[in-house]
C-alpha cells in the first residue's frame, strides 16, 4: 500500500468508527442534531483525507520512488558546500602579471578592464598588499629576468611561474622560428624555447610553463633542467587551443588534445595546463582523466575575463557572482589550479 492510500484508509476508518451506534446502556441518545453533527464530522474527515492523499501524491510518486527529491540535500548554505566536490581556495589561484621594460610604467591595458602593464619600479608597490603570483614574458635579458629576481628577493613566499613562449617577441608573431619559406623550424624553435625556460629557472622561477606547441619541447626542457642541476623546477606545459593558428591545437580537435596531453606527460611534464578554460572544459576533464595523479591548471584568459566584465557592465549578471561561478565551473571540470585576472578580487571575496 502506498503512503497516500494508507493516509486515506486511516482517515476513512476514523470516520467509520464515529458512525458506530453507542454502547448498550449508554445514557447518550441519538438525535437529528447528533446525526447532522456526525455527518458533518465524517465529511470533514473525508475532505481532510483527500487533502492528505493529494499532498502525499504530490510529494511521493505513485510508484513510491522518492529519488527525485534532491532539494533537502542543498537547501542550506552549509549543506550546499558539502555537495561540492571542490571548494575554491586561495591556494588554487595564480595572477598573470604584465611586465614592461620601462621601469616606471604603469599603463592601463585597453582590452583588459582594470589590468595594467607595469615596470619594475611599480611591481613591488603593487604586490606588497597582496599574496599574488606573477608570470612574465620570455626575453632572458629583458625585464622578465630582473622581475623574477626581484620577486624572489622581496617576496620569498611567492611561487613564481614563468610563461615561456616566443610569439610576443618575433616579428611574425608565431611561437617559434620560421624557415625562409615561412614554415616552422621545429628543432630550432625547441632549442630556443628550452634555452629561455632555463634562463627563467636559473633566475629563480619555481615553475616554467611553455605555452608553445612545438613537438618535443617538454623533453628538451626537462633534459636541460637536469643538465643544469635544477631538475627540481616544476615543468608545466600549457595546452593552448586557438582558431586560425598553425601551431596551436584546433578548437574541435579533442582527440588531438588528448594525444598532446599523453605526449607531454610521457616527456616529463609535472603539471598539465589548458587555455582558454571556459570554452574547453571537456579538455580540462580529459587532462584530469589522463593524468589522474597530476595537477591540472586552467588559464582563464583575457578574453574570458573581458567577456565577464562586459556582461556585468551591460547588466546581464552580477560580476562577483559570475566570476565565482565561472571559477567553480573550471574546478568542477577537473582543474586544481586556476590562472585568472580575477585573482585579486577572488582573494578578497574568499576572505569575506
Amino acid at each position: 500500500m502506498s503512503f497516500s492510500s494508507l493516509v486515506q484508509d486511516l482517515s476513512f476508518r476514523d470516520a467509520a468508527s464515529e458512525r458506530r451506534p453507542p454502547i448498550r446502556g449508554s445514557a447518550s441518545v441519538s438525535t437529528f442534531d447528533d446525526r447532522a453533527s456526525f455527518i458533518s464530522r465524517a465529511d470533514s474527515h473525508v475532505s481532510r483525507a483527500r487533502s492528505y492523499a493529494s499532498t502525499a501524491a504530490t510529494s511521493v510518486s505513485i510508484s513510491g520512488d522518492i529519488s527525485s527529491q534532491l532539494h533537502g540535500g542543498y537547501c542550506h548554505p552549509l549543506a550546499r558546500s558539502w555537495q561540492a566536490e571542490r571548494q575554491l581556495t586561495k591556494s588554487m589561484l595564480i595572477y598573470p602579471l604584465f611586465v614592461s621594460d620601462i621601469d616606471d610604467e604603469e599603463t592601463l591595458i585597453p582590452s583588459l578592464p582594470d589590468q595594467h602593464r607595469r615596470g619594475i619600479n611599480k611591481i613591488v608597490p603593487f604586490l606588497e598588499p597582496l599574496d599574488a603570483l606573477g608570470t612574465a614574458a620570455d626575453d632572458p635579458q629583458g625585464p622578465v629576468i630582473a622581475t623574477i629576481r626581484l620577486l624572489r628577493q622581496r617576496f620569498p613566499q611567492l611561487f613564481i611561474v614563468a610563461d615561456v613562449c616566443l610569439c610576443e617577441y618575433t616579428s611574425h608573431g608565431h611561437c617559434g622560428i620560421l624557415r625562409d619559406d615561412g614554415s616552422l623550424n621545429n628543432q630550432l624553435s625547441v632549442d630556443r624555447v628550452s634555452d629561455v625556460a632555463i634562463a627563467y629557472a636559473q633566475a629563480g622561477a619555481h615553475c616554467v610553463a611553455p605555452s608553445d606547441m612545438n613537438d618535443g619541447r617538454i623533453r628538451a626542457i626537462k633534459l636541460k633542467l637536469i643538465e643544469e642541476g635544477i631538475a627540481h623546477r616544476v615543468l608545466a606545459p600549457f595546452l593552448p587551443l586557438a582558431i586560425g593558428s598553425a601551431i596551436k591545437l584546433p578548437p574541435g580537435g579533442r582527440g588531438l588534445a588528448r594525444r598532446a596531453i599523453e605526449r607531454d606527460i610521457g616527456e616529463g611534464a609535472d603539471i598539465i595546463m589548458v587555455k582558454p578554460a571556459s570554452q574547453y572544459l571537456d579538455i580540462i576533464s580529459d587532462a584530469k582523466d589522463i593524468g589522474k595523479n597530476m595537477p591540472v591548471a586552467a588559464y582563464q584568459v583575457s578574453g574570458e575575463f573581458a567577456m565577464i566584465h562586459a556582461g556585468a557592465k551591460a547588466g546581464v549578471f552580477d560580476l562577483k557572482t559570475m566570476a565565482l561561478e565561472s571559477s567553480e565551473g573550471i574546478l568542477r571540470a577537473g582543474a586544481t589550479i586556476i590562472v585568472s585576472y580575477f585573482t585579486p578580487q577572488l582573494l578578497d571575496w574568499l576572505e569575506s
